[in-house]
């Protein structure tokens, strides 16, 4: 297969990358190298030759198009968007440019590309495009239901409701996907996610910072009481399922993807900070100058996010049931995993 990749030096996209590769793939990276980017996540398929990556905003139709038409991908994964909500409240526009605008021009320029294809390669060309579980806004927090209600969850057909610039960013693209679609009859597919996790996420999210913050002693924070509800899935799990949808999902159809892995913030990060504490024991730690006893000791309360949303939660039944996709990772193998590397990575680093 020949594939275009957009963001594929990204935590997620550059997950995509490796497994590709292995398998054989010939791949395009198109990426523009921001602060979350990654050679070393796409590193060995580089030096195999499986991977080219050019850094390239696509916001730029033409540079696009001159590169779609000399690669002549078979797909186009659509990884690329800016993705920090906090960076979307301080910054809105880097996240309309991207994520709507570059969206836009990505499928202007797929259309074109599609349009002039013939036979098999018409027939088989896909362009799939990776969402998330925040265009749904939030759900209430099971604490605060009354007594003997169930827990709702998100379903490819609940009402768009976005909270932050980020969210809203993505559901306009979203939607722009959706009307390439029904208007030009672009083959796509769409995935919703929830809250990947794994090695080589960037330290802005909230496990790879915990792990970082701990392992240097520093100060952790959490917005609000903690109580905020994420749905963790482990990042080859979602990989495995977009691979799914792009092979036989049907077109023009959306899937959620996730593990059922409810946890509040506050548990999520005890858990990984318990796990710290029998790995790294903190008073075996050069930088505990004050002497504490467990890494939780260093977890601190900061003022909440503006419109933090309370609670997602994914039903992942479309896609098991259409697609016999499960996750292969619990909770714990995955976080296991996860903290492994950003240990190694901390020593390599010789902080």
């Amino acid at each position: 297969m020949r594939i275009i990749v957009t963001g594929g030096a990204g935590f997620i996209g550059s997950a995509y990358i490796r497994k590709a590769a292995s398998r054989g793939d010939h791949l395009l990276i198109i990426d523009k190298m921001t602060y979350a980017s990654s050679r070393e996540a796409i590193q060995e398929p580089l030096a195999t030759g499986q991977a080219t990556l050019v850094e390239m905003d696509i916001c730029n139709d033409a540079n696009i198009m001159s590169q779609i038409m000399e690669f002549q991908p078979d797909k186009i994964i659509h990884f690329a968007a800016e993705s920090h909500v906090d960076n979307s409240i301080a910054a809105p526009n880097d996240f309309i440019q991207t994520n709507i605008v570059g969206t836009y021009n990505l499928l202007n320029v797929a259309r074109s590309y599609w349009d002039g294809l013939t036979g098999e390669a018409r027939n088989n060309f896909r362009f799939h495009h990776i969402s998330t579980d925040e265009v749904y806004g939030d759900l209430p927090h099971p604490d605060d239901l009354p007594l003997g209600q169930e827990t709702e969850q998100f379903k490819e057909t609940t009402p768009y409701k976005p909270s932050s610039p980020y969210s809203a960013s993505k559901a306009a693209s979203d939607h722009l996907v959706q009307a390439w679609h029904r208007t030009y009859g672009l083959p796509i597919t769409m995935s919703t996610c929830s809250n990947n996790y794994g090695p080589f996420q960037h330290v802005e999210k909230l496990l790879p910072k915990t792990i970082n913050n701990a392992l240097s002693c520093l100060p952790i924070p959490i917005y609000g009481n903690g109580r905020n509800i994420r749905d963790w899935l482990y990042v080859d799990d979602h990989i495995d399922a977009i691979d799914l949808i792009v092979s036989n999902g049907q077109l023009g159809s959306t899937y959620n993807i996730g593990a059922s892995c409810e946890l509040t913030n506050i548990d999520l990060v005890t858990k990984v900070l318990t796990k710290l504490d029998h790995l790294c024991p903190i008073d075996e730690n050069i930088h505990n100058s004050s002497r504490l006893t467990s890494y939780r000791d260093l977890i601190v309360f900061v003022n909440d996010r503006a419109g933090h949303d309370l609670r997602y939660a994914i039903d992942a039944s479309k896609i098991q049931n259409e697609l016999a996709w499960q996750p292969a990772h619990t909770l714990e193998e995955g976080l296991d995993k996860t903290i492994t590397y950003f240990i190694q990575k901390f020593s390599d680093a010789g902080a």
